[in-house]
């Protein structure tokens, strides 16, 4: 590009400028107007439950670690006994299957899904505990 195509709203050249022969050019824009495509997480309501669970976990000493990756097409919450392992249980959310299965499902390590539905809250019951029935002396 060479100073004859430079036009005279693209150039701005006060008394300073012009004696440094400096000159500023706006940029084009074209390629900035893509957008990045969205990443599906998980929203404070969703992340609430999912660590109120991960902190039961932690404190019956079977949890010790979690990852949250956020993908193009679906969330996950991944729970690990050690970080160098597998994880034993993945939650995940997948917004494309919310009309069909749920958006919901947590998976084991072995790749099985344990449950999975359209609520969060039903999802992770997967996770309580069932009471047992003590007798007493």
């Amino acid at each position: 590009m060479s100073e004859d195509d430079i036009s005279d709203s693209q150039v701005r050249a006060g008394e300073e400028g012009a004696d440094r022969g400096g000159k500023v050019v706006s940029l084009p824009t074209a390629g900035w107007s893509k957008t990045v495509p969205e990443t599906v997480r998980f929203d404070r309501r969703e992340l609430d439950q999912i660590l109120r669970i991960y902190s039961l976990m932690v404190g019956a000493g079977e949890w010790r670690d979690y990852a949250i990756d956020s993908l193009k097409d679906r969330a996950v919450f991944s729970a690990f006994r050690r970080s160098s392992e597998i994880p034993l249980y993945r939650i995940e959310k997948n917004p494309k299957l919310a009309r069909k299965q749920g958006a919901y499902c947590v998976v084991a390590a072995s790749g099985k899904v344990l449950k999975r539905g359209h609520e969060l809250t039903n999802v992770l019951k997967v996770f309580e505990k069932p009471l047992k029935v003590v007798a007493s002396n």
